[in-house]
């Protein structure tokens, strides 16, 4: 028996999440809160959606929409264009390429892949950033916002993980 119209719509809704939920991070990492320095410290939750989809849901979150949304968060925040996209995808590909080893772990395993690949992400964006103006930007900055960025992962994960379960379970 084939599939209705709404069976195939409610399929595709459920396919697109993860992009929409990551897409929809970036456009809440922009949203001022007029608090003095934040938006350049803000934590990077497009970055964590992307580790966590490509841990657990990589079919849903192909490397085109990942390149896509980095672009899309170049052109929000003012970025150079292509930075966050080229570290975004850098992330997707060394969290596809470990894969099997995170699956199955404890959630502090998956914290502490976290805080390496968000580290080294942090690294080749402040260098791609410095290159880009041809002088070194503040590292504090990125610092700040690296720690900050893991402090906040585990609630977010704890947020992906309960809607996988909850909306994925049959994708």
């Amino acid at each position: 028996m084939t599939p209705g119209p709404w069976q195939r719509m409610d399929l595709l809704a459920r396919q697109l999440t993860p992009s929409m939920l990551t897409l929809a991070l970036v456009i809440i990492n922009v949203v001022p809160l007029h608090i003095p320095g934040f938006s350049r410290v803000a934590p990077l939750l497009p970055l964590m959606a992307v580790y966590h989809w490509a841990i657990f849901r990589p079919r849903l979150l192909p490397a085109y929409a990942v390149f896509l949304i980095g672009l899309f968060q170049d052109i929000l925040t003012g970025a150079p264009i292509g930075v966050n996209a080229f570290v975004f995808l850098a992330v997707y590909g060394a969290v596809l390429s470990q894969k099997r080893f995170f699956i199955g772990k404890s959630f502090f395993i998956l914290w502490l892949g976290f805080s390496l690949i968000a580290a080294g992400a942090s690294v080749i964006s402040w260098v791609l950033v410095s290159a880009f103006y041809v002088t070194l930007v503040e590292p504090r900055t990125m610092f700040f916002q690296y720690l900050l960025t893991l402090g906040i992962f585990p609630a977010v994960a704890w947020l992906f993980l309960r809607w996988q379960r909850a909306f994925l379970r049959l994708v």
